[in-house]
């Protein structure tokens, strides 16, 4: 993972050539990778869609995950880093830690994986391996322990210094960076150089590993100390996350990708040292959906990590919410090719075919009494009564961790088939896409009558246009690109809702009364349902069983997702529920409407205020354009969080910028640099918008401009 154009893709291709599993190298360029196999991908050069490969070196099986670095599509990698047990972080070594690699980091960390670090590129003349060095330190508040240094001869990298073994590895550039050699270091000067890194490095994994401090306080001294303890050290202080391992080479001109393949098997986890989570499944099947395809010949397919156990073709599995699926085929991963195998086991990935229903963070398991042996023992572990008594499949979300993180939504705009004919089969592309790639909202707008997608960002949506017209030969219209606006109330409003009506001779009757009031801990850090805690409100909230509650909470938290302005979701609201009386008889159904229509309701009478979506922008720019540049974003309401220098010629600017003024950003700064800067943009969240602004979106959003 890394952030766009640092060369995951590359590097991706070396790895496959030099394992023997391809026998030509593909070029990005060319638009011949094996793993960017859509036709948008080779188009525009960039990785839409993780790929899965899988090779063997050295007499170990590596699964490998290609993800994107484009901000869009960050919902892939999402899905891929919940079925790997570690992961290679790559940069760009003249630019060093960019905006996507803290993003992907920062995933990485929520997923509590150990990393190593490539910084590639190093045969630019701008690359710089001791800023990377730093950049790590401080941007990402890790311990970067650097395994090599750069060997350049004539400005142009030929080799690497492995400081574990104090020798030059030099690679042959006749074939391919197929065959490479270690040299003895012949200059004093340089080994005195490579031994005193060595003993800082062996002296910083001192601290974390007590048998290398150990066997260092015995020997009195760092030379003598033997190099598979300091490797140990290395992969146990990896594990723990306490350092990151970093290597260099450049994935292009063919140098050091062997040596970070043989990193990975010496300082990654294999799988049986993660995931003892999934011990309380014993030998039986379990594995996690990370994602869906759809292939025109072979339909879905379910790609499946295994945790434990082995799940055969032909074979059946449940998924944690109980519905059967049959497994008719099985692949193994090489991106868009298909080689069938039989079976696969824990620890691999494996591409079924047959199941229909599964959908990205299910948890497939081998049968009824395999889930529930473990539920049983999960609950045995976690000593709670109060645990023992949630839903299965909350104790199984919660222990397991597989709720799935999906963004919000930043742009939208309305979809359309070019006849009434097509609709069904636009329905049915969208679903299918929408089942690959959550991050893709898609509702019906019950006032307009039209199909609404929502998306990441503008090539997110071009994309998926792109893809119904290649892969299912619709040529639908989109409408104009809007903004996802969020909405907010300024102060608490309350207000009571009566429903009464009479269905099929049975009398319905709800009663409720209730408070919406902004939080200002922000969303998702506070429940967005509450119960009023006084003794008055009690008395009739008791009497209300947990299944009308339920369905209560589920019409409230529908009626949020529509604020009364723009239609857009409320933020940072949450509903009190006061009072609450239910008829006898009402049906379920009754409540939750009753429910989303007391919200609606209350805000229409409630002062509420638009929230737009900033975005986070790092702009590299020659120094001579600077000044223009800040000129021009102060134009669009931007605020300049810092401006740094890179190299001797270039500058950073960090500024954080409103979604609403960037529509043709990246062309205007081209224009401003004479195409030597460059852009990369991600979501910051929301602000409140000031009444001017406020009141030229709405006008803006509704047509009126």
């Amino acid at each position: 993972m890394a952030h766009i154009d640092a060369g995951k893709t590359t590097t991706t291709e070396r790895m496959l050539y030099y394992s023997g599993r391809t026998d030509m190298l593909g070029e990005v360029m060319l638009g011949n990778t094996v793993t960017d196999f859509l036709q948008q991908e080779r188009e525009r050069g960039i990785t839409i869609c993780s790929a899965a490969v899988s090779f063997n070196w050295k007499e170990h099986r590596i699964n490998l995950l290609d993800t994107p670095g484009h901000i869009d599509f960050t919902m892939e990698v999402e899905q891929s880093l919940g079925a790997v047990d570690g992961t290679v972080v790559i940069l760009d070594g003249s630019a060093g830690v960019e905006a996507q690699t803290i993003t992907v980091w920062s995933q990485a960390d929520r997923h509590q994986l150990p990393r190593l670090v490539f910084v590639n590129k190093m045969d630019k003349e701008t690359a710089d391996f001791d800023a990377c060095l730093v950049d790590l330190k401080q941007k990402l508040s890790t311990v970067p322990l650097p395994l090599q240094m750069p060997i350049k001869q004539s400005g142009k990298l030929v080799g690497v210094i492995d400081l574990l073994s104090s020798s030059q590895i030099i690679w042959d550039g006749q074939n391919k960076g197929r065959s490479y050699k270690a040299v003895p270091i012949a200059d004093e000067y340089l080994h005195d150089t490579v031994q005193e890194k060595l003993y800082e490095l062996i002296d910083l994994l001192s601290g974390l590993d007590d048998n290398l401090a150990q066997a260092i306080i015995e020997a009195n001294s760092f030379e003598n100390v033997k190099l598979n303890l300091v490797l140990d050290a290395i992969r146990n202080s990896t594990l723990k996350q306490q350092i990151v391992p970093v290597l260099l080479g450049s994935s292009y001109k063919n140098v050091g990708v062997q040596l970070l393949m043989d990193s990975v098997l010496n300082f990654l986890p294999a799988p049986s040292e993660r995931n003892q989570i999934y011990d309380c499944f014993g030998s039986d099947f379990v594995g996690k959906v990370f994602k869906v395809t759809h292939d025109k010949q072979r339909g879905p397919i379910s790609m499946i990590r295994a945790f434990r156990g082995t799940v055969k073709k032909g074979s059946k599995f449940i998924t944690a919410t109980g519905g059967s699926e049959t497994v008719q085929r099985i692949y193994e991963p090489l991106a868009d090719e298909y080689r069938e195998i039989d079976a696969f086991g824990a620890g691999n990935i494996g591409l079924c075919a047959g199941p229909k229903a599964t959908v990205t963070g299910d948890l497939v398991v081998a049968n009824a009494a395999a889930l529930k042996k473990a539920l049983k023992r999960l609950s045995a572990a976690s000593n709670s009564v109060e645990e023992e008594s949630i839903d299965d499949e909350l104790l199984l979300a919660s222990k397991l961790g597989l709720q799935t993180t999906i963004p919000d939504a930043v742009y939208f705009c309305s979809i359309e088939p070019p006849s009434s004919g097509q609709q069904t089969a636009l329905d049915n592309a969208l679903r299918e896409i929408q089942r690959e790639d959550p991050s893709l909202r898609i509702r019906y707008d019950e006032v307009t009558g039209q199909t609404v997608l929502g998306g990441m960002g503008q090539l997110h949506i071009e994309i998926v246009k792109s893809r119904i017209l290649t892969e299912y030969r619709i040529d639908a219209d989109l409408g104009p690109l809007q903004i996802a606006y969020k909405e907010t109330l300024e102060e608490p409003s309350r207000g009571q809702w009566t429903a009464e009506k009479e269905i099929a001779g049975s009398k319905q009757s709800v009663y409720m009364d209730m408070t919406i009031y902004p939080n200002e801990t922000g969303e998702g850090s506070a429940e967005r349902v509450v119960l009023d805690n006084s003794a008055e409100a009690q008395e009739t909230l008791k009497l209300v069983r947990p299944r009308q509650m339920a369905f209560f909470r589920k019409g409230a938290l529908g009626a949020l997702q529509r604020g009364p302005k723009l239609g857009g979701q409320l933020a940072n609201c949450t509903v009190k529920l006061h009072a609450l009386t239910i008829g006898r008889g009402t049906a379920d159904p009754f409540i939750m409407a009753a429910a989303a229509q007391c919200i609606g309701n209350i805000l229409t009478n409630a002062r509420c205020r638009l929230l737009e979506p900033d975005m986070f922008l790092e702009i590299v720019t020659p120094s001579e354009y600077l000044s223009a540049i800040l000129a021009d974003l102060n134009r669009r309401r931007a605020r300049i969080e810092d401006v740094a220098p890179r190299g001797s010629v270039n500058k950073v600017v960090k500024v954080v910028a409103p979604l609403a003024e960037l529509g043709d950003y990246s062309t205007v700064l081209r224009t401003i640099s004479s195409g030597t800067a460059s852009v990369s943009m991600e979501p910051n969240g929301h602000s409140p918008m000031n009444e001017s602004d406020e009141a030229t979106a709405m006008r803006r959003t509704l047509g009126l401009e």
